[in-house]
């Protein structure tokens, strides 16, 4: 079920694999999210037992957008399948109010401040990293009174791998520096998960890049959209202030 899972002082924060689930197919079997043909009852029987094995009553997730909005939350409903704004990021200073990034080649960031009880989780794209959605949360978060930030970043595509048009992939050079790659058989590429580094170092965040020797379109323990097709699940990044 966990690919990787750690407590911070009271912060706990945790990335998910494909195991432990419900789903069939191409979303098997531990989807966590509701795009590519899944069954709305699969997935939160999926979300149900993630939040179980954390021990937390649901997931507040979002509807990902490939946007820089970032909004605060406190609750989850009341069905505990979690809340469900139209962004990026969410925050909170709600403890025991797990938060969910869900994610399939995107990069997943969780985002931390155990002494001013802070947490954030933010969903990071091409357009994610170009629009800026990693330093909107930390300034969200920063205006809420975090000051000593730290950061999980999550299994994602490699750069290696991340192939993009010419035109595009020198676009995102020029927005984030140091982006732009080359895949293994030579062709024009981004590192996204390079970028969103960048950006957290640059915001003086200190950065556990945790995803740094994974990839989602080579590691077959995690969904990968440009693996599998329109049929891939979604794995989460979760974080939630004790």
């Amino acid at each position: 079920m966990f690919w990787f899972r750690e407590s911070f002082g009271d912060v706990e924060v945790a990335f998910t694999d494909r195991r432990g689930g419900v789903s069939t197919e191409g979303r098997d079997s531990l989807n966590l999210g509701s795009a590519g043909g899944d069954t709305m009852e699969n997935v939160v029987t999926n979300h149900r037992r993630v939040a179980e094995a954390l021990g937390v009553d649901g997931l507040g997730s979002m509807s990902q957008v490939h946007g820089a909005s970032v909004v605060a939350v406190d609750a989850l409903r009341q069905d505990g399948s979690g809340t469900v704004p139209e962004c990026d990021a969410l925050v909170t200073d709600t403890r025991g109010l797990a938060l969910l990034v869900r994610v399939a080649d995107c990069v997943p960031v969780l985002l931390a401040d155990a002494d001013a009880g802070l947490v954030a989780a933010v969903h990071a794209g091409r357009a994610g990293l170009v629009g800026a959605v990693v330093p909107a949360a930390v300034q969200a978060l920063r205006a809420r009174g975090a000051d000593a930030l730290r950061s999980w970043v999550g299994p994602r595509a490699c750069g290696s791998c991340y192939e993009l048009p010419a035109e595009m992939a020198d676009a995102v050079e020029a927005a984030v520096p140091g982006t732009r790659s080359t895949t293994s058989w030579g062709t024009p590429a981004v590192d996204v998960g390079a970028g969103v580094v960048a950006q957290l170092r640059a915001a003086g965040v200190v950065v556990d890049d945790l995803g740094a020797q994974a990839c989602t379109i080579e590691d077959e323990r995690l969904f990968s959209y440009r693996r599998q097709g329109t049929e891939s699940g979604r794995f989460g990044g979760v974080v939630v202030l004790r």
